[in-house]
């Protein structure tokens, strides 16, 4: 067992096992000419500014600067690589405590509210690379040790072992990620899942325990604080209703009766028009540095 927890190869063997599970399990319905993943994202971006914009969010974003300056990991030097940035919800208040954020983000909506806030909020230390982590060629873009910090907060951009050695191969010092620490979000929406497929909902690959386990097998030592979203989550019922649709669309047909199946539930879940999630929902954040002298070796390279 001790070989096991030590070894990166057993960890990265294990992350790409769920992955390859959880694809199979999730039926996927045939895209209509034109549309992809992004274009969802591109939907959703308006209503996911106003969700990370929200008095609770931006409290906790706050505090977690504030640590990341605190340890000295973010200073007025300090350039920042966003992986996912989103609509600016990281980028922008990073953007007020360190040289320079480049912030990338492959959707196209999410771009352009990020463009009309760092516009509206006259930043200038902020540059906009649109394209996903998978395409991004560190080499191509001079990134290989080139940001003081690289930071992925809760992005599909980083998807497995390979997302994660790019992650460290382009810090020449600080890493930052957070993932859901056991059943994420959309897990909320497991009863729905077994309605419309008759079986139980797939277990999530982007568990962090999959990434810390990995940079922790490398010799890396991760420091991981948890945190829970339950009584900070506050989404409106028409919000969620469309959150939900979002998340189906990608595997079945959304008819008229599958609306009414998830008004109903979001209905069952609703206190004075607000969403009550149904199960606590819990957040992992690792922060590590990649310097050589901060590493642990153990045995052979790959733990074993």
């Amino acid at each position: 067992m001790e070989i096991q927890a030590t070894s990166r190869t057993f960890w990265e063997d294990r992350w790409l096992n769920i992955i390859e599970r959880s694809r199979s399990e999730q039926p996927l319905k045939a895209e209509a000419p034109g549309t992809s993943a992004m274009d969802r994202w591109d939907n959703m971006a308006k209503d996911f500014a106003q969700r990370t914009s929200g008095e609770k969010a931006s409290a906790r974003r706050d505090a977690a600067l504030k640590q990341l300056v605190d340890k000295g990991i973010v200073t007025p030097e300090t350039r920042v690589l966003d992986i996912g940035a989103g609509p600016g919800s990281w980028a922008l208040p990073m953007s007020g405590i360190c040289a320079h954020v480049t912030a990338l983000e492959p959707s196209g909506g999410m771009i352009d509210i990020m463009s009309e806030r760092i516009e509206k909020e006259k930043v200038n230390n902020i540059s906009i690379v649109q394209q996903t982590w998978q395409e991004t060629d560190l080499a191509e873009q001079g990134w290989e040790k080139a940001f003081d910090l690289v930071f992925a907060s809760m992005t599909p951009g980083i998807d497995g072992p390979d997302a994660v050695m790019k992650l460290m191969a382009a810090s020449s010092h600080y890493c930052y990620m957070s993932a859901f620490s056991g059943p994420g979000m959309n897990q909320q929406f497991a009863p729905l899942w077994e309605i419309f497929f008759d079986r139980p909902m797939p277990q999530r690959h982007m568990d962090i325990i999959y990434p810390f386990n990995l940079v922790y097998a490398m010799g890396f030592r991760p420091d991981i604080t948890f945190s829970w979203w339950n009584k900070e989550i506050n989404w409106d019922r028409d919000h969620t209703i469309r959150h939900i649709i979002r998340f189906f669309q990608p595997h079945m047909e959304i008819t008229q009766e599958a609306e009414q199946i998830i008004a109903d539930y979001v209905d069952t879940r609703c206190v004075n028009g607000e969403y009550v999630p149904a199960a606590p929902v819990c957040r992992g954040v690792m922060t590590w540095s990649v310097h050589e002298e901060r590493r642990t070796t153990r045995g052979e390279p790959d733990g074993i």
